[in-house]
């Protein structure tokens, strides 16, 4: 008895269970490709505007809802500008009296709009975001600070990706 009540629960379990939401791409059904144009950078951080192209490249593809093509053969087109970024010392220690930063703080903002090829009125104009990343200094400060940014970088990347993808 026991044995067939459990096997109509499970039944009912199966035939109810998948009822209800339907999980699938959650981007507007109308774009399915997006192009990233040449990034600008407006700060002293050099490469910048390489990295950040290439991290929001990157962002889109493995995201998964839209495909990255080129600019001409895209539906959308992000144009993006590094607006600013910093790096700070956040944590301190003495050596024979002598402060060094032993662990810092990178930020960036950048500010991003959404071009429909053809339409003279963006889809999103002009909106931004910012990432941030915290690092400690090894032996190779200049190479910590690479990855620094490029973190922080990430962070932003990611943030524009979601919008660009889930802002509808």
């Amino acid at each position: 008895m026991k044995s067939v009540f459990a096997c109509c629960v499970a039944a009912a379990a199966l035939l109810f269970g998948g009822c209800g939401y339907d999980l699938g791409p959650i981007g507007h059904p109308q774009l399915k490709t997006v192009a990233v144009a040449p990034v600008i950078n407006e700060t002293l951080s050099y490469n910048a505007a390489a990295q950040m192209r290439a991290l929001i490249c990157e962002c889109f593809t493995t995201d998964g809802t839209m495909k990255l093509v080129s600019l001409s053969k895209a539906d959308c087109i992000v144009y993006a500008r590094v607006t600013r970024a910093t790096l700070t010392g956040s944590n301190w220690s003495t050596n024979n009296d002598q402060y060094q930063a032993n662990e810092w703080n990178c930020s960036v903002e950048v500010k991003y709009s959404v071009i429909l090829p053809g339409r003279g009125k963006p889809l999103v104009a002009d909106a931004g975001t910012s990432g941030s990343s915290t690092f400690s200094a090894g032996p190779d400060i200049e190479g910590s600070r690479i990855n620094g940014m490029r973190q922080a970088m990430y962070d932003a990347a990611k943030n524009i990706v979601a919008n660009v993808t889930e802002a509808w």
